[in-house]
């Protein structure tokens, strides 16, 4: 059976993503045939950096491209091709778009379709939503809207700018889960093309865990301030606000969007202990194989009962227990009947229709709320009786709270998720994490022309220390021009290059900020070294520095370098010698062809020092 997987694989160890493997975690070595899509938990759907199997993409030169459509058109031509050469084997397909986790990126005229959709505010929202749910029989009647975390404030409360910029978050937001759709249907209209439609089984599962409240309060005009602990201002991110979902922008939204499109949940996405963070809409199609036709089903299942459901449906005899019972029966007993759920301290137990669980800590906060080992602000839910989690039960049976936490540890334990960690922006550094680094500790990293597409977590950690770049390179009778080595893209990075034969070294501080060290004078045909020195201030994580530029060990520009990323340059930009992938770090230079050094670097070494 002919198996391609297409868009997001967020399966790789970070430090397997390189030419360097093992390729054991990558999708062609885990029962893909195919592989077409990115690695990383999101990628820039503008400039995506994504693998044809092991191979990188080169990008097209092309100012429309965008990655949801062209996964699209990948799977449609797949299916297509593989139905005219073997049109009697059965195929499986897995389609993971991006979307519609941040950054939220969509082409304008996507976005000009929902002007003024959402200005009656996140509050208004949620009350219709929940409205229309119980009117399609998605909710049960009577069910009331979850308490809203007191962080998030009223709509009526907010300041007209902070309207301004978030119904333009929303509209974009909204924008980017209608494109997605859309190329979903494209998609599935291919089988319709070559006539499987009414003999293919769908499962289409709609979310990103629950909608993400990572933006926090106000949103973010780049996605990685949170990941870096800055905080950006609602007067800062409104004069982006035109451009926001374009190129310009890397967004997220506020996350009183992400409450109210989870209506009627009282959380979201990170928080497993509530169903906010963790029930998604899921549509099961197949004309020949389900006889009910536009039901709905309320058994408790979970995304791990997908995979023998679809073994049991096309008969092979793996599957012990299946959810698939429910397809012809609306009021088939339930079978899964237990489930634990954590991340980061926050969890749950679901059990017979009872849900016990904790909030460790909110999406937008640094730090959990209290140590793991404090049981104080557990909550107690019936189920069977509260769809939407707001009638907390806690005081009232305080022993089926008790049976329901020792019964937590029990199926955590069980299934490897002890000992709990709830640090998050710490480990992003594999050593303070405790997990497996390529680099092993070294302060040294030589490399040379042709080394490109190195994620995060293959290469050298810069971060929070001093540091030197040394680059030996050949600079051609015509001149110089182009990207020596550079880390990052327009959202956060730094880069060593040569621009009209001038060498420099620039610092992108989240986009919001820019330093450039450059020499007066280009450089001459033939050898040289250029090396530039990092001196950084210390104090903590996110300090600054002095940085000093030398050709030929003689010193031609030296500056501050006020911020520097504490957490992470980006979660899919690279680091590239002799062109910049993605977006820019230097705006002047571009990216991808443009940025192509014309020289040649037989050498350039990274160091850095202990921080």
């Amino acid at each position: 059976m002919p198996r391609p997987a297409f868009g997001k694989w967020h399966e790789t160890a970070a430090w397997e993503a390189s030419i360097a493997g093992p390729f054991d975690r990558w999708p062609t070595r885990q029962g893909f045939d195919k592989f077409y899509g990115f690695l990383g938990g999101e990628t820039n759907p503008w400039a995506p950096f994504i693998y044809d199997g092991v191979a990188q993409v080169e990008l097209p030169n092309d100012p429309n491209y965008h990655f949801m459509t062209d996964m699209t058109d990948k799977a449609r031509a797949w299916i297509k091709y593989q139905k005219a050469l073997t049109p009697d084997k059965p195929s499986f397909i897995y389609f993971a778009p991006g979307a519609v986790h941040a950054p939220h990126h969509v082409p304008k005229e996507w976005i000009a379709r929902w002007k003024g959709k959402f200005d009656q505010g996140w509050d208004k929202l949620r009350e219709a939503s929940l409205a229309r749910q119980i009117e399609m029989g998605v909710v049960p009647k009577g069910t009331k809207l979850a308490p809203k975390p007191p962080a998030i404030k009223d709509w009526d409360a907010l300041t007209e700018d902070e309207k301004r910029l978030f119904t333009r978050q929303a509209e974009v937001f909204a924008a980017f889960t209608e494109q997605t759709d859309y190329e979903i249907g494209r998609m599935l209209k291919a089988f319709k093309e070559v006539g499987e439609a009414d003999n293919t089984l769908v499962i289409y599962i709609a979310g990103d865990n629950g909608t993400s409240g990572e933006g926090g309060q106000y949103g973010l005009f780049n996605e990685m301030t949170y990941f870096n602990g800055v905080q950006e201002t609602v007067a800062d991110m409104l004069k982006s606000v035109d451009k926001w979902g374009g190129p310009e922008t890397y967004p997220h939204m506020a996350a009183g969007w992400a409450l109210a499109l989870d209506s009627p949940f009282g959380w979201m996405k990170q928080v497993p202990s509530d169903f906010g963070g963790t029930r998604n809409g899921m549509v099961v199609h197949w004309p020949k194989g389900i006889k009910s036709k536009g039901g709905v089903r309320s058994q408790f299942s979970h995304v791990i009962d997908i995979a023998p459901t679809v073994l049991q449906a096309i008969g092979l005899p793996e599957p012990k227990v299946v959810v698939g019972y429910s397809f012809d029966d609306a009021n088939a007993k339930e079978r899964h009947t237990t489930q634990y759920f954590e991340i980061a301290g926050n969890r749950a137990i679901y059990d017979k229709g009872w849900f016990a669980r904790t909030i460790h800590k909110a999406p937008w906060e640094d730090k959990p709320r209290r140590p793991l080992q404090d049981n104080s602000a557990w909550q107690l839910y019936d189920v069977r009786k509260d769809f939407s989690l707001a009638n907390d039960l806690a005081k009232k049976d305080p022993k089926k709270l008790a049976e329901l936490q020792a019964l937590f540890l029990k199926e955590a334990s069980k299934y490897g998720a002890l000992p709990m960690d709830d640090r998050v922006f710490e480990r992003l550094d594999p050593k303070v994490a405790g997990r497996p680094d390529i680099m092993g500790g070294r302060t040294k990293l030589t490399l040379a022309e042709g080394m490109t597409g190195m994620m995060e977590g293959v290469f050298i950690n810069v971060k929070n220390r001093s540091m030197s770049i040394t680059a030996e390179i050949e600079v051609p009778a015509s001149g110089a021009n182009g990207t020596v080595l550079a880390q990052g893209g327009r959202f956060g990075g730094w880069s060593l290059y040569v621009k009209d034969g001038v060498p420099a070294y620039d610092y992108n501080f989240l986009g919001l900020q820019r330093t450039s060290i450059s020499a007066t004078k280009p450089l001459a045909p033939g050898k040289a070294t250029i090396r530039f020195e990092f001196a950084y201030d210390g104090g903590g994580p996110g300090k600054g520095g002095k940085g000093t530029l030398l050709v030929n060990d003689e010193k031609v520009a030296e500056g501050t370098i006020q911020h520097t990323q504490a957490g992470i340059f980006s979660a899919d930009e690279t680091a590239d010698v002799g062109i910049d992938l993605g977006t820019p770090v230097v705006e002047a230079i571009g990216a991808e062809a443009k940025s192509r050094f014309t020289g040649r670097i037989p050498s350039v070494t990274v160091e850095v020092k202990a921080p």
